[in-house]
């Protein structure tokens, strides 16, 4: 039914404000209007495991209105009879991570929420996983459903089709194919879709018929922000493995009969590592061969640290984060952490934010980017980046928020004449890298060469 009227179903609404602009407080002050209305008794709130605790913390600030709140923790048994003990008075609000929803699909039915909140909703923009086909499922069930995201079209339009599915299948249908036929052109590649021109109207029209956006220069007095590229030079012998990994990765991708994002990605990474600092070779163990954005960063903390002011580090890969808290303990100063396997983020955040003496916190780009203010500090360098747009502009977002007073600088560490130049560009100017490199590669030229 592609062209069935979206009121004639139940209400669904996106939140697309920007970064930091407060979803969260609007999210509550809808959820206690409702319940103050008689419309919803049960909301369940579904979010990355990584700011699970946020929403606790942001009901307790500033729900004005009875409430009863448990974040589903444990075992899939204990998550499930949390569930359902959850009986408290007033508003009663569940709160579970993607992973345990799709688990949990069956008892959270069961326990008919009237309101979902799907927070971060780019998390459900692939249509086919697990996850996303739970939210559609649960979101047919509900009374109102409402979508959190400042980045709802993460990488390609196609994302938008699985959250408005679990949003208002009235808009965009609830078959993928025929969306993707109708708005979008096949390109040579399976993963090559063009938006049709004539069709943008329509889609443009649709895709805010049920979505409101207001940006940090909307609502929120913040400050300027100011990007500084450093430009590194790898040591020569670092230098010379690059090339040849350059030539190698571009050969191996002229064997393959398909070239597809995911082998394209797969070998940039590879690169991308080397101009960190590290290379795995096929033993498997990791192998430092660098320290030149080791050296350039250590130049830029120990000014931080001689003007007084705080920093912020964010890196992509585990072995970088490793040398770069090495590096703190070596230099004798403070710092916080989170990466992949930390447990205690919020005490990482909060002695970051609040002890004078922890100057730097070291974050992962895609586990430190979500969920956590580090107002603290007003610059921010990026070690390294990974090709998500959605992780660049959520971790950006971390010092340019509520309660930034100064003005935020972004640092980037770049390798001259490498794919941290390329990576770069392409989420500056929010383009799809992986399109641009296949498009280098299929007029002959190497897409990992400078």
């Amino acid at each position: 039914m592609q062209n069935e009227s979206p009121k004639k179903h139940r209400p669904g609404l996106v939140n697309g404000d920007g970064l930091g602009t407060g979803k969260t407080i609007t999210s509550i002050a809808i959820a206690g209007a409702l319940a103050q209305a008689g419309k919803v008794q049960r909301v369940l709130i579904v979010a990355p495991l990584s700011i699970l605790g946020v929403w606790q913390d942001e009901f307790a600030k500033f729900a004005a209105f009875d409430y009863t709140l448990q974040v589903l923790t444990g075992s899939s048994t204990q998550k499930a009879k949390t569930l359902r003990g959850l009986n408290g008075s007033g508003l009663q609000v569940a709160v579970v991570n993607y992973e345990s929803a799709w688990r949990l699909e069956k008892e959270l039915a069961a326990w008919q929420p009237d309101l979902i909140i799907c927070d971060e909703g780019h998390k459900i923009k692939s249509h086919g996983t697990n996850a996303s086909k739970t939210m559609h499922r649960l979101g047919a069930r509900a009374k109102y459903r409402l979508l959190l995201t400042g980045t709802p079209v993460t990488n390609k339009a196609v994302d938008i089709f699985s959250q408005y599915k679990f949003l208002h299948p009235a808009v965009f249908g609830t078959s993928f194919y025929r969306f993707r036929n109708r708005y979008f052109e096949q390109g040579y590649f399976p993963s090559q879709l063009t938006m049709k021109q004539h069709m943008e109207p329509e889609f443009t029209q649709r895709l805010h018929s049920i979505a409101f956006r207001a940006t940090k220069a909307d609502c929120l007095d913040l400050p300027d922000t100011l990007d500084i590229v450093r430009s590194v030079e790898l040591e020569p012998a670092a230098r010379r493995t690059y090339h040849d990994l350059v030539r190698d990765s571009f050969a191996e991708l002229g064997v393959e009969d398909t070239v597809t994002a995911a082998n394209i990605l797969t070998r940039l990474m590879r690169l991308s590592q080397l101009t960190g600092g590290f290379i795995k070779p096929d033993d498997g163990k990791v192998v430092q061969i660098s320290r030149a954005k080791l050296a350039a960063l250590e130049d830029i903390i120990e000014q931080a640290v001689a003007e007084g002011k705080k920093l912020v580090v964010i890196a992509r890969f585990v072995a970088e984060i490793e040398a770069i808290c090495a590096m703190l303990t070596n230099m004798g100063i403070a710092h916080s952490c989170i990466m992949g396997g930390v447990t205690d983020r919020d005490e990482q955040v909060v002695s970051f934010q609040t002890d004078p003496t922890v100057q730097v916190f070291v974050g992962q780009i895609a586990t430190a980017g979500m969920g956590i203010t580090l107002t603290a500090a007003s610059t921010m360098v990026f070690y390294s980046l990974d090709y998500s747009m959605s992780n660049f502009e959520q971790a950006k977002a971390r010092i340019h928020r509520v309660g930034q007073r100064d003005k935020c600088t972004y640092v980037y560490l770049v390798a001259r004449g490498t794919v941290d130049e390329k990576i770069l560009q392409a989420l500056r100017d929010k383009a799809d890298l992986a399109k641009t490199l296949i498009d280098d590669f299929r007029t002959g030229g190497n897409p990992y060469a400078e």
